[in-house]
């Protein structure tokens, strides 16, 4: 029982920390463009071993020790996540998305194709070298790999600064939320197959591909009708009750639960769970009681945890910087160039076109969730984790203000 009590106040003074951190860095780097997303990030690797824990080791590690407060702290991130990406879902415009679908599709595949071809290219070429995958990687394994890491999306940041800015349920803003959800799907696919194949086990890519495709079917076609009863219950009660968000709660989680397990991740278990659910007055008060709670304590979690995992002194290697300038070049000109040139081709004008090349192009810290993956699985080394996150950074830094100054730009033209 001590043990326990000593973890709750230890947890408390590291969301003190986690909460003053992230309110400091917005607050200076708002100035530059940068959104209060953007900002968690980088105040997560500011205090994690990069910074802190290279000013203060001692400190830093007595703050953030590798014991179960750390597993106490990885619980309400993903809780906070899961949240988070249901209630961009509730604001998902449906209709919106139905009259445009042509387009969002266009962008999902621009966004997926491009870099499956050069980033799948580069892969192919640098499989060879053993500083950077593993010796037992096949050439083709390593083309899959690196075409789902330039393809990868910041998705959750995606939302926030689509969100923050006001664009969210927009007609860009629909179209990239939509085309994201679809491009990070796609290549949590291609890393369950290359990890399928290099353990023998093709079942595990069939389950992602098939348990996901089948789980949005069946929550489209049938759990949107059967939601219908939330819209029900809150008009006779006149409001959201609290056994009904319970019971919605308990939809929300296991969508996250039965997503996690197929392999493609809590975050589209929660989206699409949020996007069948029903519009009107239930969908409005659900948002008011979750989104406070959500966007100040529990989210900031999700954003500094992953941060704390970040390790920036692995760049100083000047044999890596070949390699991450390459990367960073395919980077951007499959993914951000391959979006803008789709979002064009559809009808959008050059500035919205490359506002969603810009948000589009930004991976965050989904990409660093995969890489991390990656290297627990010894699929890359650390060395080709170094060079991933740092295109990671750059393109999600350049993200924010990139689709700040496109915006206003657009506003006073």
């Amino acid at each position: 029982m001590t043990g326990n009590f000593q973890l709750g106040v230890h947890l408390f003074l590291q969301l003190t920390v986690i909460l003053g951190a992230c309110r400091l860095t917005g607050r200076l780097l708002r100035p530059l463009g940068q959104t209060q997303v953007v900002s968690e990030m980088v105040a997560g690797v500011l205090i994690g071993p990069s910074l802190f824990g290279w000013l203060a080791p001692e400190l830093q590690a007595g703050l953030f020790p590798r014991n179960e407060s750390m597993s106490i702290l990885y619980a309400l991130s993903q809780v906070g996540l899961t949240l988070y990406m249901f209630i961009i879902g509730l604001e998902l415009n449906r209709k919106l998305l139905q009259q445009h679908s042509s387009e969002a599709l266009a962008i999902t595949l621009a966004g997926i194709g491009a870099p499956l071809l050069l980033g799948g290219a580069l892969g192919w070429t640098l499989a060879d070298r053993p500083q950077l995958f593993a010796l037992n990687v096949e050439r083709w394994q390593a083309a899959l790999f690196l075409a789902a890491a330039v393809s990868i999306t910041a998705f959750p940041m995606l939302a926030r600064i689509l969100y923050e800015s006001g664009m969210a349920q927009t007609r860009i803003g629909t179209l990239t939320l939509s085309a994201a959800a679809l491009n990070d799907t796609a290549a949590w696919a291609f890393l369950a197959t290359v990890l399928a194949t290099i353990k023998g086990d093709p079942g595990i890519a069939l389950l992602a591909i098939g348990g996901g495709i089948g789980y949005a079917v069946v929550m489209v076609f049938l759990g949107r009708c059967c939601f219908h009863w939330f819209a029900r219950v809150t008009e006779r009660d006149d409001g959201v009750r609290a056994d009904t968000m319970a019971r919605l709660m308990l939809v929300l989680m296991a969508s996250a639960w039965l997503t996690d397990w197929l392999g493609i991740y809590s975050v589209f278990g929660a989206f699409i769970c949020g996007a069948v659910m029903p519009r009107g007055r239930f969908q409005q008060e659900v948002v008011v009681a979750l989104e406070p709670l959500t966007v100040s304590l529990l989210l900031p979690t999700f954003f500094v945890y992953s941060g704390l995992n970040t390790r920036l002194n692995l760049l100083v290697d000047p044999a890596l910087l070949g390699v991450a300038l390459l990367v960073l070049l395919v980077a951007f000109a499959c993914k951000g160039g391959g979006c803008l040139l789709a979002a064009r081709a559809t009808g959008a004008s050059w500035r919205e076109s490359a506002a969603v090349g810009a948000l589009m192009n930004a991976r965050g810290l989904m990409e660093l969730i995969l890489v991390n993956i990656a290297l627990e699985k010894e699929l890359i080394t650390p060395a080709l984790f170094t060079v991933l996150v740092v295109m990671a950074v750059v393109t999600t830094l350049m993200a924010s203000p990139l689709f700040r100054w496109l915006n206003i730009a657009r506003e006073s033209s």
